[in-house]
């Protein structure tokens, strides 16, 4: 199953995730299928989105693209960090 991590930091957490909610369909159109968003515990403007994709090729296609480089312009992201993922094994305890 295919992964994205992403780390990064934003001007303000309110307004990404407005932005971030807004983006939704187009999300789910280029192939995400379920997120998590985390933030560091010191400091809320520090974010890590952490999602499940129909493939890397999808997602890379996705996060690459004009559009989605304007978006993040938009709000308010500082220098991504993109970390695609394959895994390996899941469990619960």
């Amino acid at each position: 199953m295919p992964h994205v991590l992403i780390i990064h930091e934003v001007e303000d957490y309110s307004a990404w995730k407005i932005i971030f909610d807004n983006a939704a369909g187009i999300r789910e159109a280029a192939g995400e299928r379920s997120y998590q968003v985390l933030k560091y515990e010191a400091d809320a403007n520090k974010i890590v989105h952490f999602s499940v994709w129909t493939s890397l090729a999808n997602a890379k296609q996705f996060f690459e693209s004009a559009e989605l480089i304007q978006i993040r312009k938009d709000a308010g992201v500082k220098a991504p960090e993109f970390i695609y993922l394959e895994q390996l094994e899941a469990g619960a305890l």
